[in-house]
């Protein structure tokens, strides 16, 4: 998507914030700011201007002000009158800060000093600008063009309002001067949008939370380069402006995403291939409240669910992974989702094994991946529809596994007996003796009625005899009991996806409740 905004920049140091204007293109963010810039003629200061006005009987000086020092800002030109006499000079524009006014720096000055110098300053006033690239927004300065002749400035000098009408000052010419007029060898200005800053958005990342911590931003979210560059705080003005940013934003990210997918697939083997890969936010347990939260890289590819701190940019850099699993031994699960009522919804997909989460966090669209050993890896993302592909992609990839793979065997014991569990695409469940390899029982995935576990390396099986039609207890152990009963779901669910895939895609909770609302 293509898309050219206004927004605001914000200082999380100064709490200020700042017109900026936004260009996004399929593969760079721009952010623009406004400058004064030379156009034409000879240009001794790129930064300074020095303008000599005449007052006008009518209009003054045909400006207004705002800012100060109490205000721990420049007082800034916030309005031109359109026909006057600093329009005439075409070198003053809405936003320059008033350096000096006849020789007297005002740098440091309060709005009340200033307009008091120029009340009195006579009939010619020089005045020195520099144009304020970072105004902060309080002084709700326009974009636009000079404005109607007409001042309905307020009479009383304030700092946060425009102060124009008494810059007429007591004008001692009866006849009307000369109209301020730009020199023929003067240099020319004009306002533009220049480019300050462009982010490249390949295997960027967005973020609407204050860093590490579960706080939303209001209307606001940072965009963060591959490489580290943020565009700082970007700020909009109603909730619907920011979420259709995001959601442009975060689909070009997706598009290039996908395509530096394909380009590493061209290098892969078709068992080895990558799935889906993105950015979420992982949450880190037993760490105090100001770390929450930490950007991590994930992968589907192959065989293997990758956890990475940066992403694997070249094929070597796989191996740096933070932490790798088998897919077949894992499990996705969802549990959080904002509905369109703003309720949370919390969905265990999965009811065979439990877990407790703490849900204080105020994050929606929350996944946990439970591996072995009864560990989990809980994870948030930005947007509702990142939900649903993350769920859609974990499903697909296991499948996938289960149905390369074929089956999965484990060592296990019973009464002093060392055995051998199988887990069988085809055949179902198989114990054996490991010494001897003689089969001990064996069963389908469709006589499994039922389960239950200690908790930690005791499980019981419970399958129906097809002949007797009794139900026959099955007691094994297992030094992972948690990564038997994830491949044991794993294949139960790719079995199903296999026979009747419309009953495994209405499942799916978060494209239920996230395209249904």
């Amino acid at each position: 998507q293509t898309k050219t905004g206004i927004a605001l920049l914000y200082d999380e140091v100064s709490e200020n914030a700042y017109d900026i204007r936004l260009k996004l293109t399929k593969e760079v963010l721009t952010i623009q700011k406004q400058d004064v810039v030379c156009v034409s003629g000879s240009d001794h200061s790129a930064h300074h201007r020095t303008v000599t006005l005449r007052r006008q009987p009518v209009g003054g000086l045909g400006l207004s002000i705002k800012g100060g020092a109490e205000h721990k800002v420049p007082v800034v030109i916030s309005k031109i009158f359109k026909d006057q006499a600093a329009e005439q000079t075409g070198m003053l524009f809405i936003g320059d800060a008033i350096i000096q006014v006849n020789g007297i720096n005002v740098e440091s000055a309060t709005h009340e000093e200033v307009v008091h110098l120029l009340r009195n300053a006579g009939d010619e006033v020089t005045i020195t600008v520099q144009y304020l690239r970072e105004a902060p927004s309080f002084l709700k300065l326009p974009l636009g063009s000079p404005g109607p002749s007409s001042d309905h400035s307020s009479g009383t000098s304030s700092p946060l309002f425009d102060s124009g009408l008494h810059l007429n000052g007591n004008s001692t010419n009866t006849a009307p001067s000369s109209p301020s007029s730009p020199i023929a060898n003067e240099p020319k200005y004009e306002k533009r949008w220049l480019d300050t800053l462009s982010v490249p958005l390949s295997m960027a990342r967005i973020s609407r939370y204050k860093t590490g911590t579960d706080k939303l931003r209001s209307n606001a979210f940072e965009v963060l380069a591959l490489d580290g560059v943020s565009t700082g705080i970007l700020q909009f003005y109603t909730a619907q402006e920011s979420a259709d940013w995001l959601r442009a934003m975060s689909t070009n990210i997706s598009d290039l995403t996908l395509q530096n997918m394909k380009m590493a697939n061209k290098c892969c083997s078709p068992s080895d291939q990558v799935i889906h890969m993105g950015w979420v936010n992982e949450r880190l347990e037993g760490t105090d409240s100001s770390q929450l939260y930490k950007f991590k890289f994930l992968a589907l590819k192959g065989s293997s669910f990758y956890i990475f701190s940066t992403p694997p940019t070249v094929s070597l850099y796989w191996v740096r992974a933070e932490k790798i699993y088998n897919l077949c031994e894992v499990l996705f699960k969802i549990h959080k989702l904002w509905l369109a009522d703003d309720c949370w919804l919390q969905a265990n997909f999965y009811l065979g094994i439990h877990q407790d989460f703490d849900f204080e966090d105020q994050r929606p669209y929350c996944f946990s991946v439970m591996v072995g050993h009864g560990k989990s890896h809980y994870f948030n993302v930005e947007l509702g529809s990142e939900l649903a592909v993350w769920e859609k992609s974990f499903q697909r990839a296991i499948f996938l596994e289960v149905q390369r793979t074929g089956s999965k065997t484990y060592m296990c014991s019973w009464q002093g007996d060392t055995l051998c569990f199988t887990v069988d695409f085809a055949l179902g469940f198989t114990c054996f003796d490991s010494k001897t390899k003689n089969v001990l029982w064996r069963f389908k995935f469709s006589q499994l009625k039922g389960s239950s576990d200690d908790g930690k390396t005791r499980v019981k099986l419970l399958f129906q005899n097809l002949d007797t039609k009794q139900i026959e207890t099955k007691e094994l152990e297992f030094q992972d009991l948690t990564a038997v009963l994830h491949c044991i779901h794993s294949f139960i669910a790719a079995k199903v996806a296999s026979v009747d895939p419309v009953f495994i895609d209405s499942q799916s909770i978060a494209r239920k409740y996230m395209y249904s609302n």
